[in-house]
């Protein structure tokens, strides 16, 4: 079977050296971004299971850059960072990857479509883990930690510089994709290559993902709760004590970082069981991650082009009722291609032109494995 197209496609998507549950938490970020782009999703939680939707705001997107550096530590050596003297052609081929990144991003910005492009920050993100590639899991997790408890202190300083109110303010916001602002989301990018670091398909290792991550986002959000009162009044507290969807605030970046090592964690528990089957549509768009994004977003602004006349049109665009049919179109149209060809197309001409230019990837069990998916993108931009 394994000599068939079809069952060397099957065997990269399900190989036992494949970390399935990875791909079910970038299909399960992939639904969330749709939901939180395409749907009301401006509510407040509440026990109510209608309210629910509102938790895809701002978690999807982090979601996928924690798994970005998942996928990072994957093609760099896994449990056991690339030796010095291989990761001159790793940090060669990520910086490569992200310049290709950066240029898919800025094309989806000129489409016009109400959203913030997440992959000019996905580019700049992938630059700033060349210095961390050589670090083990606790070093990583220790350097996302400091990250996480400074950075939302200076945030609120950064986003204030005259710059952005400058001229040409709005084309630089996008150009490096400041809606996730790379000075604090660094911290999930570590904090994903920590993970991956891991071993990912041990049983302990999981479970204890899985409770660190609940573990911080009960803090998280418990502490947003807690220091409320603190913050009233005071513009400057207000920005850092929050947990709000897309704030960069202390206690989202701790509770929503929280919540998406949870939901990895998680993911991964669940493929040891039979729902890994159930799964395959799912883990189907999370092995695209980009095909998925981009085209998605290029749906939306070929439709809303026809339907509206007008790109922009979140509103009319809503209304059209396009979430079920691009989603399940999604789901399907992945499902099919990882069935029967294999990696994503935008994947492949990302590692086509990478390999071109650097060279194949060297690193031990890259071929087992596969290489990881381009990013964990997921950009959560207009109704973020």
């Amino acid at each position: 079977m394994t000599s068939s197209p079809i069952g060397r496609a099957w065997s990269r998507f399900d190989g036992a050296g494949r970390l399935v549950g990875v791909d079910l938490a970038r299909g399960l970020a992939v639904l969330g971004m749709l939901a939180a782009h395409l749907l009301d999703t401006e509510r407040t939680l509440t026990p109510d299971p209608s309210t629910w939707i509102t938790l895809v705001n701002g978690r999807s997107s982090i979601l996928f850059a924690v798994l970005a550096g998942v996928s990072i530590a994957l093609v760099t050596g896994g449990p056991r960072p690339l030796e010095p003297q291989r990761r001159p052609r790793a940090a060669a081929r990520l910086a490569l990857r992200g310049a290709l990144l950066w240029v898919i991003g800025l094309l989806l910005v000129m489409t016009g479509v109400p959203v913030y492009v997440i992959l000019p920050a996905y580019a700049l993100l992938f630059v700033l883990a060349l210095p961390f590639l050589g670090m083990r899991a606790r070093s990583l997790f220790v350097a996302a930690g400091g990250l996480a408890l400074v950075m939302p202190w200076i945030q609120p300083i950064l986003d204030a510089a005259p710059v952005w109110a400058g001229l040409g303010g709005a084309e630089l916001e996008a150009a490096v994709g400041w809606a996730y602002p790379f000075t604090v989301w660094i911290a999930f990018l570590l904090a994903g290559m920590g993970v991956g670091r891991l071993d990912l398909r041990s049983l302990a290792d999981q479970g204890l993902l899985a409770m660190a991550g609940l573990s911080l986002a009960l803090a998280g959000y418990g502490f947003a709760i807690a220091t409320r009162p603190v913050a009233a009044g005071d513009p400057y507290l207000a920005a850092v004590l929050t947990a709000e969807d897309h704030s960069s605030g202390l206690w989202e970046v701790i509770g929503s970082g929280g919540f998406a090592l949870l939901t990895i964690g998680v993911c991964l528990l669940l493929c040891r069981t039979p729902l890994r089957w159930v799964a395959v549509p799912l883990r189907a768009v999370g092995s695209m991650p980009l095909t998925a994004y981009v085209l998605q977003l290029v749906v939306w602004a070929v439709v809303a082009l026809v339907l509206l006349g007008d790109t922009s049109d979140l509103g009319g665009i809503r209304e059209a009722g396009l979430f079920v049919p691009l989603a399940l179109g999604l789901l399907v149209g992945c499902t099919v291609w990882a069935l029967t060809i294999g990696r994503g197309p935008l994947e492949m001409f990302i590692d086509a032109v990478v390999r071109r230019i650097v060279g194949r990837d060297d690193a031990p069990g890259a071929r087992t494995r596969g290489p990881a998916p381009v990013i964990g993108s997921g950009g959560v931009g207009g109704p973020r």
